[in-house]
């Protein structure tokens, strides 16, 4: 199974991993099919690492003649499901004391899934209709609309007028991005973990994104993939209901590793990167998608810069989902209702660029419960003299 990036050899990838015999995380690098330790007192953190002024020349220096760890094969078998052994080393998220931010609509077709939702007040039973009024009405003038200009502003009147405004249109084109918490600090999940859907949830979808490792003066070190899993129906009642459709446990997954910017690498091939999804269900069904970053609505840049700010200030830095295009609509069960999850659904994100993160979906209360913490992570870092 292939996790890492096309050109892996000249990728800079670094992540966290379980240590068993040290009771906690530490900070892996990859090289060459193996995972090696680059904690040290300095830098015991991810957070730590991203705020170096060169991280990349660091991770390089503590490569050199270092003793591998694990092989990524064995790291990846150990990591399948929440009963993976805590005995054992297995993959975690890749941030650690960072807050975890999303962005939401910032894709078109993902504005108008939006928009249904909330029109349907969360029945899947009616979106088909009113993706198909949506569509005739709102799609044709979101192309190539530049969210916050005149030309939006004139869009969003004429849409007034007929009485499809929303409160996700005005997001998704108008001057303020959403931007909302997604989890909290180290209660995110990494490769090859459970990953959970509220129970209370029938109509629910993976969100395949790319999300940005920034620190906490506001610069982007690097990339990986998130899956941002979504509640349609619970959002759909009411957008009051955000906390309870994106935060559950399990719900918010990372990984597999960050792509440090370089010289080979950077924000460019981001920007035009391509995001594949598949969903593989016990009961055969299967879905694939994509999300095409050219066509997101407004720069990662200017996302990085509504987040933070002389207004808001992240001094651990920040993860960013940055939305994705990706709102299926193929019928799973009843016609015209299109996708939702069960059970046992394998879903697989990648980017040639990035590599790919893996996850099976399970109700949050079966998924592995978040225990260890902040006060923990500390208390760790202090037992093992690294703070």
């Amino acid at each position: 199974m292939q996790i890492l990036p096309d050109d892996a050899q000249d990728a800079i990838l670094v992540g966290r991993i379980w240590r068993p015999e040290v009771g906690g995380p530490c900070l892996v690098a990859h090289k060459a099919g193996h995972l090696y330790d680059i904690t040290s007192r300095d830098v015991p953190t991810m957070r730590d690492l991203l705020e170096l002024d060169d991280c990349c020349g660091y991770v390089t220096a503590k490569l050199a003649g270092a003793k591998a760890l694990i092989s990524l094969d064995a790291l990846m078998e150990n990591s399948l499901g929440s009963d993976a052994d805590t005995a054992l080393m297995h993959f975690l998220a890749p941030c650690d004391l960072q807050a975890v931010k999303a962005c939401g609509v910032t894709f078109a077709s993902s504005m108008i899934e939006r928009v249904i939702e909330e029109q349907a007040a969360g029945d899947p039973a009616r979106a088909e209709a009113l993706r198909v009024r949506c569509l005739d009405i709102i799609g044709s003038r979101l192309s190539d609309l530049e969210a916050g200009s005149a030309a939006a502003q004139k869009v969003k009147q004429a849409l007034i007028s007929e009485g499809m405004w929303s409160q996700y249109l005005e997001v998704g084109i108008g001057p303020d991005a959403e931007v909302f918490t997604k989890a909290q600090p180290l209660s995110a999940i990494g490769w090859g973990a459970d990953a959970g859907l509220h129970p209370a949830s029938s109509w629910n979808n993976p969100e395949p994104e790319i999300v940005l490792a920034v620190n906490s003066t506001g610069q982007i070190r690097g990339v990986t993939l998130g899956n941002d899993v979504n509640l349609r129906d619970i959002e759909g009642r009411s957008a009051l209901l955000l906390g309870k459709a994106k935060d559950n446990n399990a719900s918010c997954v990372i990984g597999p590793f960050i792509r440090l910017f370089d010289d080979r690498f950077d924000l460019n091939r981001v920007q035009n990167a391509e995001l594949r999804l598949q969903i593989t269900g016990k009961d055969g069904f299967t879905l694939e998608g994509e999300s095409l970053m050219r066509e997101i609505s407004r720069s990662p840049t200017e996302l990085v810069a509504q987040t933070i700010s002389v207004n808001h200030q992240y001094p651990d830095g920040f993860m960013l989902f940055l939305g994705t295009m990706f709102a299926p609509t193929k019928d799973r069960g009843a016609k015209g209702e299109g996708f939702t999850h069960e059970t046992g659904d394998v879903v697989t994100i990648s980017c040639p660029d990035i590599g790919m993160l893996q996850n099976q979906m399970k109700p949050s209360g079966e998924c592995r419960h978040w225990t260890f913490g902040l006060s923990a992570f500390m208390r760790n870092l202090s037992e093992r003299g690294l703070v």
